[in-house]
């Protein structure tokens, strides 16, 4: 019988969707942990300790056996960039205005012609967490991926970069550090030519694929790269234990959304939102077991914050799931959204219980299938669409294809893992497709759908009509007795500031590069280079700053989607 990769790794998950989690202690926290993400790209739970039978990862296993695995745990988008933005704001992408996979940095080829670049206008209110972390006494990293839609303040990160590292944080700093690691992306398929670890003949092969040589490959190469960021994971744990610091540290491993071979990366099916994640505590609390309760990646932001002590923001739609603010209640359904990917549109939503998944397709005229330039670099892509030509798919591979789709979707993932079934028009299972679909319209009138609004339209009203985004108001810079206080008229502009010492040495700091993202980054520093420390922004409080005499006090300020201004005080 043919075996599959989304039966394999989903099958936990699926014998556990009517189950209830174990009630266990809550865990024991320090007043301000040190946290670290450890995350990676474009891949579904293809991990050993969720199932998989082919992919050799035992430094991840591990953690898994110290930690709590998380068995139902989805991104809010299939694809990097919008999802991204949603765990750094807590916030879904379709609600703040960054849904369109991608907005900013791209080359024009991959864009709607005349689209123009723009650095999402997220809401006034709505920040990046770290900043929150930073004003409670955090030292916060990220080395070194961003991607979040939008240029983020400098108020963010302490560091940011291939040398960003909680290594550099002052003594006694708690930290909060990201590792982004980069060797699972999708461009990885068909850039990396080094030898495969694992047997193409050996891989299961899901049935909307065609079992071909070509196939297996790409299958092969996906999980040989997993291998090889399973060790970096390894060397991040043992440096953390060389530091002293795995045992009171909270480690998170997850990844940015679902896998990155043709349909799955850009889905909202399971194949494309369906993560691993694994929480270890400190001292190896609750290790070893399983949580089979709903999480979605917005509920990242407001995790980490509970986690910390710090107050988590009443506009966050997200909920925590752990710490002294963690929610009473687990979530009922998870929530995500596809939108444009690179130059095509689509407009689809999903919302998931412990079992069925539910879809609308806003442009049921179109098929799922996409013919993105940037995915007809994978060989798999290719190799489908030439047996798509020769008349050689059969139902199951060609339903990619086919037009119109249907409106409305419903899979049962207990019994159809590979989502091949579609229930919608199944009288049996109408109760079940009025319920989800009510609880979509419900979600979507609560936290709002930026894209009721065409996208040339959307960007047009954030830049009020001008060919270019709006200039944050220059800080207002007011000395007195008590030091120097700062202000902004753009509403939500985050204030960050520097004090230049009087003749401080001109020779900036070093720090040596441990880059995860040099794939992502033309021109990235190599691992073991030493390059010069970024300066460090304060996160203005509001409380007035004192100088010395000679030292000269640089702002900058930034509401995101905005330029930023600067301003200087020279006491």
């Amino acid at each position: 019988m043919k075996k599959t990769l989304t039966f394999i790794l989903l099958l936990i998950g699926a014998l556990h969707a009517v189950a209830q989690t174990k009630p266990v202690p809550p865990p024991t926290i320090g007043k301000q942990p040190n946290i670290i993400w450890i995350t990676c790209e474009d891949i579904s739970p293809f991990i050993g300790t969720y199932g998989a039978k082919v992919v050799k990862t035992p430094n991840i296993d591990q953690l898994a056996r110290e930690g709590v695995k998380y068995t139902q745990a989805y991104t809010t988008a299939g694809v990097c960039a919008p999802s991204r933005s949603t765990i750094i704001t807590g916030m879904y992408q379709t609600s703040i205005g960054t849904q369109h996979m991608r907005t900013i940095g791209f080359d024009p080829k991959y864009m709607p012609p005349g689209l123009p670049n723009y650095s999402a206008v997220i809401p006034a209110e709505v920040k990046c967490f770290p900043e929150y972390l930073r004003l409670h006494g955090y030292y916060t990293t990220n080395n070194e991926k961003q991607d979040y839609q939008f240029v983020p303040p400098v108020t963010v990160w302490d560091e940011n970069g291939p040398a960003a590292s909680y290594q550099n944080r002052p003594a006694g700093k708690p930290f909060f550090a990201v590792f982004n690691l980069f060797i699972t992306h999708e461009s990885q398929i068909f850039s990396r030519k080094d030898s495969l670890q694992v047997d193409p003949a050996q891989v299961p092969v899901p049935a909307y694929y065609p079992n071909t040589k070509v196939i297996r490959r790409d299958i092969a190469r996906l999980f040989t790269n997993i291998q090889l960021m399973d060790a970096q994971v390894g060397e991040l744990v043992r440096q953390l234990k060389a530091d002293g610091l795995y045992d009171n540290t909270i480690i998170f491993f997850y990844s940015d959304h679902g896998g990155s071979l043709p349909w799955m990366k850009r889905e909202v099916l399971d194949r494309g939102i369906h993560i691993p994640l694994v929480v270890r505590l400190p001292g190896g609390q609750q290790g070893g077991t399983e949580n089979h309760n709903l999480v979605s990646s917005v509920d990242f932001a407001p995790t980490v914050l509970s986690l910390a002590g710090v107050p988590v923001p009443a506009y966050m739609q997200g909920q925590a799931f752990l710490g002294p603010q963690q929610a009473a209640t687990p979530h009922k359904y998870v929530f995500a959204g596809r939108d444009r990917m690179d130059e095509l549109y689509d407009r689809v939503r999903a919302v998931r219980d412990q079992r069925y998944e539910y879809l609308y397709n806003y442009m049921p005229e179109l098929p799922h299938y996409q013919n993105l330039i940037f995915r007809l670099s994978v060989p798999s892509m290719r190799e489908i669409i030439a047996l798509r030509d020769a008349g050689k798919l059969d139902a199951n591979q060609l339903a990619w294809f086919t037009a119109p789709k249907t409106r409305e979707e419903l899979y049962d993932t207990q019994t159809d893992p590979e989502q091949l079934h579609n229930l919608a028009a199944d009288p049996k299972y109408q109760a079940k497709l009025v319920e989800l679909r009510t609880a979509f319209r419900q979600w979507e009138k609560k936290v709002g759908d930026q894209s009721a609004t065409p996208e040339k339209a959307m960007v047009a009203a954030w830049w009020h009509g001008q060919p270019q985004a709006p200039t944050t108001a220059t800080p207002q810079l007011k000395a007195a007795p008590q030091g120097v206080s700062i202000s902004c008229a753009t509403p939500g502009a985050s204030i960050g500031y520097r004090v230049v010492k009087a003749g401080e040495a001109s020779q900036p700091a070093t720090h040596t590069v441990h880059s995860w993202d040099s794939g992502w980054i033309t021109g990235a520093a190599k691992n073991g280079a030493t390059v010069p420390a970024a300066p460090v922004w304060q996160v203005y409080a509001g409380q007035p700053i004192k100088l010395q005499p000679g030292d000269k006090l640089l702002v900058n300020a930034m509401r995101i989607g905005y330029a930023p201004a600067t301003a200087e005080y020279v006491r």
